[in-house]
């Protein structure tokens, strides 16, 4: 019975998504500097959760998609729309049109528990935002690494551009393929099969993986990583018809645990 109700209402939720997302705004136009790390519209921290988006310096063709720099791909319609699924469906109560888009050495960044990075293959780090973006992580932060593949004819790293910048935030911790049984997977919905994420545009298999401290998957997972996939393209577009409400609804469903393992764990 719990999960035909929250399926009733994930369905229930997309259906006022969709009138939402036609009438929301981008706050930001494109070409915004790739290596800003504050803006004027980011509110003041009061408690309540907000969705971080991670803004890095960007490397390789990062500005080909309406010219936005790739930290900003589907800002900001994927994160209100995931925050209308928590509001809707969680105890959370989270801010749900002002999300935070801030850098790795902002110290504000400590307040948010949960940050989003999109396009990491483009992803240019420094040792300082390296030493910062590590003392977040290790005193109990975690960060969701989604919409990335090995895309070298734009000019990005891949996967090895995201695995060497996190060998330099993290050393010595191995990234590791999850699979259904891993805990995040089952911290509010039950997933039992990756083969319920459809690809977007994106070809082959999606894979999942993740950074455990110390190594140890009995330990709390610092990171996690959508690979060859955008699951929040589906977030992006869920009140705009370009795929199947059920399809919709499983990616929402791993944005859903994400957030809840972040904030218990």
């Amino acid at each position: 019975m719990r999960t035909e109700r929250l399926r009733w209402a994930l369905t229930f939720v997309l259906c006022l998504a969709a009138a939402a997302t036609g009438l929301a705004q981008r706050r930001y136009g494109g070409g915004l500097p790739s290596n800003a790390t504050s803006f004027s519209a980011n509110n003041k921290y009061d408690g309540r959760f907000r969705f971080v988006r991670l803004t890095y310096t960007c490397g390789g063709n990062c500005y080909y998609y309406r010219r936005e720099p790739s930290w900003e791909h589907g800002y900001p319609l994927s994160e209100q729309n995931l925050m209308q699924i928590m509001s809707a469906i969680t105890a959370l109560d989270p801010h749900v049109e002002d999300s935070m888009v801030i850098g790795m050495e902002d110290p504000e960044l400590f307040k948010y528990p949960v940050s989003y990075m999109t396009e990491a293959s483009f992803w240019i780090t420094n040792d300082r935002e390296a030493a910062s973006f590590r003392s977040y992580l290790l005193k109990g932060g975690f960060v969701i690494f989604d919409d990335f593949r090995d895309d070298y004819n734009r000019g990005s790293g891949g996967w090895a551009n995201l695995e060497g910048n996190m060998t330099r935030v993290l050393p010595g911790l191995q990234w590791v393929e999850l699979t259904p049984t891993d805990p995040i997977f089952h911290s509010f919905f039950e997933i039992n099969d990756f083969n319920s994420i459809r690809q977007s545009y994106d070809v082959g298999r999606p894979s999942f993986r993740g950074l455990y401290e110390d190594n140890d998957p009995h330990k709390r997972l610092v990171a996690m990583a959508n690979f060859n996939t955008d699951i929040s393209d589906f977030w992006e577009y869920s009140g705009q018809g370009y795929a199947p409400v059920d399809v919709t609804n499983e990616a929402f469903k791993f944005g859903v645990n994400y957030l809840v393992y972040g904030l218990t764990h």
